[in-house]
């Protein structure tokens, strides 16, 4: 059974623990769609899927080459728990498709913080990172892991001493299982011997007064300068250098819609 999220309690489970795991958001139809998208784009654009991390490949430029992932990222279900939890509209940060293989090595976690908390927020909240799995994820496969940190506790710089404190939390669930997670979080992903594949989609929205997250996926022009939506635009309207190169590089940054 498919899980609407409440915007208050995600709010309470996310100042104690930097997250909250927002259940099986997606259904049957929803996982199989964005699965099928998911396998479509890694075989008609192999040339976008690189090596990522520990045991990953990625394409972060799936807003080109799949459009339709434009569903995820603004899905009815999820984005105004994310907008409760920001405190305001938000924007488009990156987009991640990410596909991790089945694994014969030793068990490897790389423990790190995407950016710095945000000073004044509630929630101490820059970025929010969605974690959407397209498939069954449990003890015995690669996963997402993060240390729990209330807003009522200090922010430990050293990786260690964090995870004695906060120690560590296992996302598992059902393919369609979402997370949302301050990006400052300390977290990694966990490869462990298994013979499954993971397939996750991985989304990223800021502030729109913020800088852009980073220069890993390209708006395409259609969503930030030509669709016909003030919405859309204006959500996709937070550009990063690698789209205003490109926008530069076809001559189109000076026709930007208003």
């Amino acid at each position: 059974m498919t899980n609407v999220p409440d915007a208050s309690v995600s709010f309470d489970a996310f100042a104690r623990g930097g997250f909250v795991n927002l259940g099986q958001v997606l259904d049957a139809d929803e996982v199989a769609r964005f699965a099928e998208l998911f396998e479509a784009d890694r075989h008609r654009y192999p040339y976008f899927w690189h090596p990522y991390g520990h045991h990953q490949r990625a394409n972060y430029d799936a807003l080109v080459t799949t459009q339709a992932f434009d569903d995820l990222i603004r899905h009815p279900r999820i984005l105004p728990v994310v907008e409760s939890l920001m405190g305001g509209p938000v924007c488009f940060g990156e987009i991640g498709l990410r596909l991790m293989p089945a694994y014969d090595g030793e068990l490897h976690q790389q423990w790190h913080r995407d950016r710095a908390h945000r000073p004044g927020h509630p929630l101490r909240l820059g970025y929010v990172q969605l974690m959407v799995y397209l498939s069954d994820v449990d003890a015995h496969t690669h996963c997402f892991s993060l240390s729990p940190e209330s807003v009522d506790e200090p922010i430990f710089d050293d990786a260690g001493a964090q995870l004695r404190h906060g120690g560590v939390h296992d996302l598992h669930g059902p393919a369609g299982t979402c997370l949302l997670c301050n990006a400052a979080v300390l977290h990694t992903a966990t490869t462990r011997p298994t013979e499954v594949e993971r397939r996750t989609v991985q989304i990223y929205y800021g502030h729109r007064d913020g800088a852009p997250l980073a220069n890993d996926s390209t708006i395409p022009a259609t969503l930030w300068r030509d669709h016909q939506d003030a919405a859309t635009r204006a959500f996709y309207g937070v550009l990063n250098e690698r789209t205003r190169l490109f926008a530069k590089s076809f001559g189109t940054e000076s026709r930007r819609a208003s």
